[in-house]
């Protein structure tokens, strides 16, 4: 069912990024929307067993970092392994959005948000968070839209 959803319902490919105190961490993320334009808001679905989670809750803020197609790569890295045990930033270029979020130097596009509502809706948690700091870093750039195949392979009958 969740190859066809994804198929059903396209999204990009985003890497989740968040600063705690002296911690940083980043995931890939598909499910990530805006949810308002007046304030502009966006939503981002985190399962509470990601590192990434805690973090936002402690910091009270993440970012949105938008990945142009030819950073499939660096989705891989942030997304098939943890933070608790790995430095996924170690070899990766980032600098600091405004209140202190990674953003990737690979980005196309990034926002920062601070967390205004947290849900728990099933298995995850829907982050709502009002964007405090964005920047376009390559113009023009194509967004990476995320496939069941690119990332999981075909599924087998």
């Amino acid at each position: 069912m969740q190859e066809l959803i994804t198929k059903a319902i396209p999204t990009g490919v985003h890497v989740i990024t968040v600063r705690s105190r002296d911690k940083i961490n980043g995931m890939a993320a598909a499910w990530t929307t805006q949810v308002s334009f007046d304030p502009a808001m966006i939503a981002v679905a985190i399962a509470p067993a990601r590192y990434t989670h805690d973090l936002i809750k402690e910091s009270g803020y993440f970012c949105v970092n938008t990945l142009p197609v030819e950073a499939e790569d660096i989705a891989r890295h942030f997304g098939f392994r943890t933070g608790r045990k790995t430095d996924k930033f170690n070899g990766v270029s980032y600098t600091s959005a405004l209140n202190g979020s990674p953003v990737l130097d690979s980005a196309c596009i990034y926002l920062e948000c601070k967390v205004v509502h947290a849900y728990e809706i099933g298995d995850h948690t829907l982050f709502i968070g009002s964007v405090v700091d964005s920047g376009e870093l390559k113009k023009d750039a194509t967004p990476l839209i995320f496939r069941w195949e690119s990332f999981f392979g075909k599924k087998s009958k």
